[in-house]
């Protein structure tokens, strides 16, 4: 949680870096959070047609996802579903000291991250893609941006 006083992260903006042989990636400074041993949780993101990236949550933004998950109706087969599938297929890590994080073997095989990756803000949180796949959900959104800004007053 958000400590007094302490302002939230925006996460805006598009970044692409290298990926080293251990599999680290550099956060942006600005993305970083300000608390020592800060962690990050990596869920393999399923969810778009042009192939799974890693959804990059930080602590406030897990939590309010369970929360939201938990306020499903536990009649809901698909509450034990993202249950499930978020619980198995996510991991957290931690930012180390040079403003990295590793990301896991499997993970990076299935998203299809290898030497460059593109960090993509999401305002609360990012995505880390592989770049031939993130040039593709970028041009799909910007085919839909026009819809998409109407629901905003």
């Amino acid at each position: 949680m958000k400590e007094p006083g302490q302002t939230s992260v925006v996460y805006n903006g598009v970044f692409t870096h290298g990926v080293d042989v251990k599999r680290r990636v550099q956060i942006p400074a600005k993305w970083r959070p300000k608390k020592p041993r800060a962690q990050f949780t990596l869920v393999l993101w399923p969810k778009y047609a042009v192939g799974k990236c890693l959804r990059v949550l930080p602590e406030e933004r897990m939590e309010k996802l369970m929360a939201e998950i938990e306020q499903l109706p536990n009649t809901d087969p698909n509450k034990t579903v993202l249950m499930r599938i978020i619980g198995t297929r996510s991991v957290q890590v931690n930012l180390d000291k040079g403003g990295r994080i590793c990301l896991p073997e499997d993970m990076a095989r299935e998203a299809d991250i290898k030497d460059k990756a593109v960090l993509a803000g999401l305002l609360t949180q990012f995505e880390i893609w592989n770049p031939e796949r993130y040039a593709e959900i970028a041009l799909m959104d910007s085919r839909v941006a026009a819809d998409a800004f109407k629901i905003l007053p």
